[in-house]
């Protein structure tokens, strides 16, 4: 590896100084494991995560400097690799967390009773059966009125709301043309992508996936009806959603969670629908930095429950029609 040119490279990702080294050491170490393992790129980061982890090395920012890597040397399947355990890894943590404030440590002691929480990198394979059995235990152990509302307000470690999507809102006359715009820069930032040949979180962007989302407004802005603005995901990997020609292969290409995700390849995992509300709060996240006040949120539909897409109920706050 180009020593020099990988930390010009790091440099323009804002990398701090000091990290610099570490970065391109454990860059230089996958490398050479890459070389040595004769394996597909995907393949060759997850035996390697499983090596940090052995070796105490499967620290976030080490992840990070995997995927700048993949950047570096233009291997998107090292950089999705990379991203897909990192994305979401946090949220069975804050569960365990959370739990013990709402209802005490021995009561959340008795639902990861047996369970040893995930650490980072773990593959995504091994997460639905932790998420199956935590949640299954939820549902008979705690209460719904105190586990669904924690779910619901996203198990996800997010940052601050965007202040300028408010101020793009107290712009607007109304909130049907707040949305129009939120569509039209959703649109127009996916065409962008497409132009730039860069990758919308992990997935590519073609003509076929811009139409689809033009076709579909819960997907483009969210569809406004009475007091609620109802929102549904764009698949996780568009261009495989469209190709598929079933609905498992459908359902396994739309999910987005890696806690359930490769449960819709295993027929013996079942996850409960339930957890699915967690998507549902990342969803009202957004609208509540848009109104600057904490909203309610429900699922719709899930794929859990067969259907083609998540769907979510964002409530709006009095006043807003």
């Amino acid at each position: 590896m180009d020593q020099e040119a990988f930390r010009e490279f790091l440099r323009g990702r804002k990398t701090p100084a000091d990290k610099m080294d570490s970065f391109i050491a454990i860059a230089e170490k996958f490398e050479q494991f890459l070389g040595e393992s004769k394996v597909p790129p995907k393949d060759a980061v997850l035996a390697f995560s499983t090596q940090m982890i052995r070796d105490g090395e499967n620290t976030y920012e080490n992840y990070i400097a995997l995927a700048r890597y993949g950047l570096f040397v233009q291997d998107r399947a090292i950089y999705v690799a990379v991203v897909e355990l990192l994305d979401g890894a946090e949220a069975m943590d804050n569960l365990h967390t959370r739990l013990a404030d709402a209802v005490g440590k021995h009561k959340r002691d008795e639902v990861f009773a047996g369970l040893e929480l995930p650490v980072l990198g773990t593959p995504n394979s091994a997460k639905p059966a932790f998420t199956q059995a935590v949640i299954t235990r939820l549902e008979s152990l705690i209460a719904p009125q105190v586990y669904r509302p924690m779910l619901a307000n996203c198990l996800r470690t997010l940052g601050n709301a965007d202040p300028a999507e408010r101020a793009k809102f107290l712009a607007c006359q109304d909130l049907d043309e707040f949305l129009q715009k939120k569509g039209d820069d959703f649109i127009a930032s996916l065409e962008q992508l497409k132009r730039e040949n860069r990758l919308y979180f992990t997935q590519e962007i073609t003509d076929d996936v811009i139409a689809y989302v033009a076709e579909h407004p819960e997907i483009r802005q969210g569809v406004h009806v009475g007091n609620v603005i109802y929102e549904a995901k764009i698949p996780y990997n568009t261009v495989a959603y469209l190709a598929a020609t079933d609905e498992p292969a459908k359902h396994y290409h739309y999910c987005h969670c890696p806690w359930v995700k490769e449960s819709l390849r295993a027929n013996d995992v079942r996850v409960p629908p339930a957890f699915c509300e967690c998507s549902s709060g990342f969803h009202k996240k957004y609208w509540e930095g848009v109104f600057g006040q904490p909203l309610k949120a429900k699922v719709v539909e899930t794929i859990l429950t067969g259907a083609l897409w998540c769907k979510f109920a964002i409530h709006l706050p009095e006043g807003i029609q």
